[in-house]
């Protein structure tokens, strides 16, 4: 009996006291995307990885796919190199030598953390002869790449782009190095081209675009708030099982736990004096705990 009272007084300070800070939203950070290892500065939602990378970079709740937005769209984030700093996106509407098709403009937000890595453009379906194309009269096609037009012109696919079967490569530009214009995009309407298909790898087969690996590699860069301090107190958070976060509206550091609890730091050992750190019942967790005080009440009433 004396148990069970001691219990119903710690649930019932427990239910009335909100949650002094918690992750937005009432799902705890997650350390996967569908198969995707989600790791600082990246997070599933907010109030997960770095304030910095949300709202352009999401685990979709249906799809479980993670995905960065911009203002020209939403484009499947296909892997992550958290050694190099880059990613891979697979723009929907970009070309493959399996299926082509015309494309949207591509671009990235300038107050984005993202910008271009080392990716091979190909334009599709231009006004020809491409080496007349210019942006703000320098020409950018690179005519020493141009046998990866003659490549990727040998698909069938290329009907899909109003193209005749083996169409005359001077319609293709290899646009290698690529830039964004001012407003950040990939502007194919301005050069009057149909579509785009982007190369990060050749796969050690130059000649054959059925084994290219395709996507548009993008470099990412940690901001302020990514501080050397922040950095230490997150790679102890993950290595104790954590998922690093942050509370808005101050976008302190929290290190999520799977439990249902956050911390200053880290979550092992969150109990011992010792360490200097606060812990945060998440919202979800409270309620939980909240629904156990109401049965204890009523076990103690019946007894």
């Amino acid at each position: 009996m004396a148990i069970l009272f001691s219990f119903f007084i710690f649930f019932f300070f427990l239910s009335l006291s909100p949650p002094q800070r918690t992750l937005a939203g009432e799902q705890s950070c997650r350390p996967t995307c569908g198969s995707l290892k989600l790791k600082y500065p990246f997070g599933s939602g907010c109030g997960c990885g770095s304030p910095r990378f949300h709202p352009y970079v999401t685990c979709e709740p249906t799809s479980n796919q993670l995905t960065l937005t911009t203002h020209t769209g939403s484009y499947p984030i296909t892997s992550i190199s958290y050694a190099t700093s880059t990613l891979t996106i697979t723009p929907p509407y970009m070309s493959t030598c399996n299926t082509m098709q015309q494309s949207p403009n591509l671009g990235l937000d300038w107050t984005s953390p993202f910008q271009l890595g080392p990716s091979t453009f190909l334009l599709l379906s231009c006004p020809s002869p491409t080496c007349s194309l210019a942006i703000n009269g320098s020409p950018v096609c690179d005519s020493s790449s141009s046998h990866l037009c003659d490549s990727i012109y040998t698909c069938p696919s290329v009907t899909g782009l109003g193209l005749p079967m083996f169409p005359p490569s001077n319609t293709c530009c290899v646009y290698s190095p690529a830039n964004f214009n001012s407003k950040g995009e990939l502007d194919l309407r301005s050069l009057k081209c149909e579509g785009y298909t982007s190369i990060v790898s050749l796969q050690d087969y130059p000649t054959d675009p059925n084994q290219w690996q395709y996507g548009v590699l993008l470099k990412y860069a940690k901001g302020a708030f990514d501080s050397y301090d922040i950095d230490n107190k997150c790679n102890a958070c993950e290595e104790s099982g954590g998922v690093c976060g942050y509370a808005p509206p101050g976008n302190s550091f929290i290190c999520a736990c799977d439990i249902g609890y956050n911390t200053t730091t880290q979550c092992r050992n969150f109990f011992n004096n010792d360490q200097e750190q606060e812990i945060f019942w998440s919202s979800a967790s409270l309620q939980i705990w909240k629904k156990w005080f109401w049965i204890l009440a009523g076990l103690i009433l019946i007894i």
